[in-house]
């Protein structure tokens, strides 16, 4: 086999890349889980996993950083295509699937179990010098691929991100989406009181960053040399960006942009429940 994984990998913009057996993932999925993978990748055997740096800088606004660039679901796919390619013709008659985000792959443990940087208390994986802002896209295939000998490590727990979390949702269990914040921006439906409260006093209207600015692996993280997160980059949205709007249309207006995909409804919502808040 003449292909060069680090070449390849690094052409596609990865800063850190490494592979996990597919059997040490299993512990970390349901049936469901298992059954969507089996069927994406007949006798799956192993995943590369792959890091992309998304950090561009600071700049007000009032959406998470990571959804100011280019939707990172069509940018990573993007970008794996090529590595599948490679593979492809490397591996004759091997499957070799392109994952991001809605995948059957647990990602973060598949980065810790490829030995990618640190896995932080908040959930999220940990790569100096990007810190915590980066994007998981994993491959994943029918060829045999080994986990690393040494897991990523813990992060030092120094306990930052869960005392910044407005929500209270890092706890020793993990991360309560019931009072994530970053989860309940995003959230159609009925919210209880505790959760409104919550969304009226966030400062963003999409996502919640809290616990990543917090994280010392994050505070002075390097910029993105990749120009789909630095480029062209949408810091906020107001009311009248949202208000009256179909789905269709406010995707229209927002095209290739990760906050569009609940609708304009969430935004609404969010932008009303602030305002009442100002108006007390």
């Amino acid at each position: 086999m003449d292909l060069d994984l680090e070449a390849l990998w690094k052409r596609a913009g990865a800063a850190a890349w490494g592979t996990c057996a597919y059997r040490d993932l299993l512990p970390s999925m349901g049936g469901p889980a298992r059954e969507k993978a089996e069927a994406i990748c007949p006798a799956p055997a192993g995943a590369f996993v792959a890091a992309f740096p998304y950090y561009a800088g600071e700049e007000p606004g009032n959406l998470s950083l990571y959804a100011r660039g280019e939707d990172y679901h069509l940018a990573l796919s993007r970008r794996l295509e090529p590595v599948c390619a490679g593979l492809r013709e490397a591996w004759p008659g091997r499957t070799f699937a392109p994952l991001v985000d809605d995948s059957p792959l647990p990602e973060r443990e598949a980065a810790a179990l490829a030995g990618l940087g640190l896995r932080g208390r908040n959930g999220l994986a940990i790569l100096p010098p990007w810190g915590t802002w980066v994007f998981l896209g994993t491959v994943l295939t029918d060829l045999p691929l080994p986990s690393a000998p040494v897991p990523a490590p813990d992060c030092p727990d120094c306990g930052a991100c869960a005392a910044a979390c407005p929500g209270g949702a890092l706890g020793p269990e993990g991360v309560d989406q019931e009072r994530c914040l970053s989860a309940l921006t995003q959230r159609k439906g009925a919210l209880s009181p505790e959760q409104e409260a919550l969304l009226a006093s966030h400062p963003l209207v999409w996502g919640c960053d809290a616990c990543q600015r917090a994280c010392p692996f994050s505070r002075e993280a390097a910029v993105t040399p990749l120009p789909e997160f630095r480029r062209d980059l949408v810091a906020a949205l107001s009311p009248s960006d949202v208000e009256g709007l179909t789905r269709r249309q406010f995707q229209a207006a927002f095209p290739g942009r990760a906050f569009t995909w609940r609708g304009p409804g969430v935004l609404s919502r969010n932008f009303a429940l602030q305002q009442k808040r100002e108006n007390r």
